[in-house]
């Protein structure tokens, strides 16, 4: 399972016109899964991303978890974090995982970090998505499970 994470001031995504999810202050976390991943791999990664201190302390390092500032969380589903580009012109997405099996593990992956506390706002699993976000720092980070 694969994270990319964008620390973000505000973020919003859109499906066909209309917003499926915004947050203030928090994170903007793009989610990848492969063949093998598992409500695990979910449960890890949730646990490592409500806790990043990638968020700065009174002296201004980053020190604080989204936990510690109350931010939120706009989750995307994104396949394309396991395309492949090594080889040719166009990406290979053999890596990436049906739909059934991510999505189940993508709904576990939201499901861990709601029962933190956070609160999780989505897109729609399998749908073209237009995401906006003003990314604070910028600070963005790739996490991998395995």
């Amino acid at each position: 399972m694969r994270l990319v994470i964008q620390r973000s001031k505000e973020a919003k995504v859109t499906v066909d016109g209309e917003i499926t999810g915004s947050i203030e202050k928090g994170f903007v976390i793009l989610v990848g899964v492969t063949h093998e991943d598992t409500e695990k791999d979910a449960a890890f990664l949730a646990e490592k991303a409500a806790n990043l201190r990638v968020f700065e302390d009174e002296a201004g390092k980053m020190n604080l978890s989204l936990l510690d500032v109350g931010g939120e969380i706009l989750s995307v589903s994104q396949f394309t974090l396991y395309g492949d580009c090594r080889k040719g012109r166009r990406p290979n997405f053999m890596d990436a995982a049906k739909p059934d099996h991510a999505e189940t593990i993508y709904e576990a992956f939201n499901r861990f970090l709601a029962e933190k506390g956070l609160k999780v706002e989505t897109g729609v699993f399998g749908a073209m998505m237009d995401v906006q976000l003003i990314n604070d720092g910028p600070v963005t980070l790739i996490i991998d499970s395995k």
